[in-house]
């Protein structure tokens, strides 16, 4: 499961739900160790030492996740591998930005949010769209994609298979006798008796 190759549609499936699920694991993170009340009601600093260590070991999960999940999709396109690299490695520094920034962050300061994190993040977006984007090395999979459809039954074939399976044999060669051509003068071309 985790070393088969995946078509774009299956890489962007699974990293939507990836995302989502980081999304939400997040959330139980902060309830479960020190709550969204105590989270914004704290000082920047050591009362959210827990809190950002769950962070930093869950999202550097989620890296691993995104990391299997992207080099099965660029191993599928044979992309070049500075791409996946540089995907996985600026994915595993936001991780670790996310979680101390949590440990900086002032809610009554605004300020406090630090902008490269957000530069970070668009250059993780347009890696994950070159990836994403990469044509397949050996053309579409059929067999991928009635995979991720659960077809019933085989792949109808096209409603023309027939005649194109017929016009597929070689012709047969002609062996009709050459048309005798008229001896003399040729016949002026022209309209009606008189012509032009």
């Amino acid at each position: 499961m985790f070393t088969s190759s995946i078509g774009r549609l299956r890489f962007f499936l699974y990293s939507a739900a990836a995302t989502v699920a980081e999304i939400v694991a997040i959330v139980v993170c902060i309830a479960g160790t020190i709550g969204f009340a105590g989270l914004i009601n704290s000082t920047p600093g050591p009362s959210r030492q827990g809190m950002a260590g769950v962070i930093l070991v869950m999202s550097l999960a989620f890296v691993l996740l995104r990391g299997n999940i992207a080099w099965r999709r660029s191993r599928d396109a044979k992309g070049r591998s500075w791409i996946l690299w540089a995907y996985i490695v600026f994915s595993a520094i936001y991780a670790v930005l996310q979680a101390g920034t949590m440990l900086v962050i002032d809610f009554g300061n605004p300020d406090s949010v630090p902008g490269g994190l957000n530069l970070l993040g668009l250059s993780i977006f347009g890696l994950w769209v070159t990836i994403l984007v990469a044509k397949p090395a050996g053309g579409v999979d059929i067999d991928e994609l009635t995979s991720v459809f659960d077809f019933d039954g085989a792949v109808p074939a096209p409603a023309g298979g027939g005649m194109m399976a017929a016009s597929a044999a070689p012709p047969a060669p002609r062996t009709a006798a050459p048309v005798p051509q008229p001896i003399g003068r040729p016949r002026p071309a022209g309209f009606g008796k008189r012509g032009l």
